[in-house]
């Protein structure tokens, strides 16, 4: 393969996700990582991609919408879910929950419940879950992300690794029925896999207006799940895949 080849088909994979890792370029080219790493950033001197920590992202793809704007969609489903999502937590549970919007009605919906230990990277989530109800909290500390109030980066993760909780609580920008669950940042979704390492059980929150819509970044495995807690049922490709991975499906009615 030329080099002009490797840049249309790095080119083209980036078209059609947004994003993807090293080795998966590496191994789509035939090539070394070091090739690719090389490949790319060239790629980035010519602006049209930029480089992220084991990754690439195609310039300007598809970015998301802001916290407030996210928050203010869909406001009764979110609430729906929320409030299954917290009679299914007892009192004195220890949980993560991500920087999402459904997430943040989430906490608002925990506010009755008594001495949770909740570890977060997410403002929102802290400031509804602080100091109440003989509450633990613990903030990961990074750098805040503007759009959101999120904290993120390496010490932000390395924070997350030193807890061990019973209910790992995340949201998703997609439902794809093929890829599963989705996000728009490489930097969150590491920070999702860090979470469900550290977690009994894993559970994504999302409601229905994200199934068949895609962003660029795969969180995990859908089998790394095992409840989706959302407003109606997914239709049938996405069902077929939840169903295959394990994943139960609970309807916030």
């Amino acid at each position: 393969m030329t080099q002009n080849q490797r840049d249309r088909n790095i080119l083209g994979r980036l078209k059609e996700t947004g994003s993807a890792r090293i080795p998966d370029l590496a191994a789509r080219c035939g090539v070394s990582d070091e090739t690719i790493r090389r490949t790319v950033k060239r790629l980035e001197r010519s602006g049209l991609v930029t480089k992220v920590h084991g990754g690439v992202h195609l310039k300007d793809w598809g970015t998301e919408p802001s916290f407030a704007l996210r928050y203010a969609q869909n406001p009764e489903a979110k609430r729906r879910i929320a409030a299954r999502l917290a009679a299914m937590l007892s009192d004195g549970a220890s949980l993560f929950l991500d920087v999402g919007s459904t997430t943040a009605y989430v906490a608002q919906a925990l506010r009755q419940h008594r001495e949770l230990m909740v570890v977060t990277n997410s403002l929102a989530v802290a400031q509804a879950l602080a100091g109440i109800n003989g509450n633990r909290l613990f903030m990961a500390g990074g750098e805040l992300r503007s759009h959101d109030g999120g904290a993120f980066g390496a010490g932000a993760t390395a924070f997350v690794r030193q807890f061990r909780v019973s209910h790992a609580i995340l949201t998703a920008a997609a439902v794809d029925a093929r890829a599963g669950f989705l996000l728009h940042d490489m930097r969150e979704a590491e920070f999702s896999r860090a979470i469900i390492a550290q977690a009994d059980e894993a559970i994504i929150a999302a409601d229905a207006t994200k199934f068949g819509t895609h962003a660029p970044i795969r969180i995990a495995d859908p089998s790394a799940f095992r409840r989706l807690v959302t407003d109606a049922a997914p239709p049938p490709d996405i069902a077929a895949l939840l169903a295959g991975a394990g994943v139960e499906v609970v309807l916030a009615r």
